[in-house]
């Protein structure tokens, strides 16, 4: 067909039939488009048959701030609901809060939201999960000797936020279980696996080594005594009974000793937060009326 010929029956089409055409043609493009690109394809009709589901879906190697701080805020509240009681006491847990809030200026990561929260648990322990959430645990805080000692139990705790550690492992756990499609990992799945991960982190040696540095770190800047992140870890291996949860660390005496060159080689000092018995005062004191 020549020019003229098309012409005409372009002029003998109806208005409705011209404005199909290049309908047609954007039509053609786009599965050419598909036919090229087939894997994306897959995983934007993963993604649509999700939503259309009523599924929230989060990309996890590419969760903004907010993202993690909603992700994060999901999470502890399962942890309130079915695993912990928060301890029933307001000067404790003001007190704790305002030891953790003076570290976040001082930390990598001061831009996010950190709520820091005393478990009612008579076991020494700490934890910490995405989206500025840290955990201590009331055993935790009547084995402490002084304020420095539970900062910086609640710096290496930050440490871990800061170095995105859940999210991290959230994602490893996701792929090798196979829950995590094309499209992402559905909401309901991350928050189920970040409960797992509060509950039962893996003590990856890497992880430890990284929140111990960084905790390190935001304890000293905030003016508290280095000397108090390696004096508190040799004050658990030292006691009886070692806290559970340093049992699936990396060897305790291994980040005594890196934590001590750490402080050498920096000459990092500070000295607040070394009184015992202003420590009583504030917290053991309290605890006692709460067993």
């Amino acid at each position: 067909m020549n020019n003229r010929s098309f012409s005409r029956l372009i002029h003998h089409l109806s208005f409705r039939q011209r404005w199909l055409l290049p309908c047609l043609s954007a039509i053609v493009a786009l599965t050419i488009w598909a036919t090229s690109y087939a894997q994306p394809a897959n995983a934007q009709r993963g993604l649509v048959d999700l939503i259309f589901r009523g599924i929230q879906v989060i990309q996890l190697s590419s969760l903004s701030d907010r993202q993690e701080v909603t992700l994060g805020g999901q999470i502890n509240q399962q942890l309130l609901s079915s695993e912990f009681r928060l301890l029933n006491e307001p000067n404790i847990t003001r007190y704790v809060d305002r030891i953790g809030q003076r570290l976040v200026p001082y930390s990598e990561r001061p831009n996010i939201p950190y709520r820091f929260q005393v478990v009612r648990n008579n076991q020494v322990n700490a934890f910490a999960t995405m989206g500025g959430y840290v955990y201590v645990t009331s055993g935790l805080l009547a084995k402490a000797a002084n304020e420095a000692e539970l900062a910086s139990v609640l710096g290496h705790e930050m440490g871990h936020i800061v170095g995105r550690h859940a999210v991290n492992q959230m994602k490893q756990q996701a792929i090798e279980a196979g829950l995590a499609s094309a499209a992402g990992l559905d909401r309901n799945t991350a928050v189920r696996i970040g409960v797992e991960l509060a509950l039962n982190r893996p003590g990856s040696r890497r992880d430890e080594f990284e929140a111990d540095r960084l905790g390190l770190f935001s304890l000293t800047r905030a003016g508290y005594a280095a000397s108090a992140m390696p004096a508190f870890m040799q004050n658990l291996v030292s006691s009886r009974s070692v806290p559970n949860f340093l049992s699936t660390h990396p060897a305790t005496p291994d980040r005594i000793r890196t934590l001590n060159q750490l402080i050498a080689q920096n000459n990092l000092a500070g000295s607040a937060g070394l009184d015992n018995a202003a420590y009583q005062s504030a917290v053991r004191s309290r605890l006692t009326s709460q067993r």
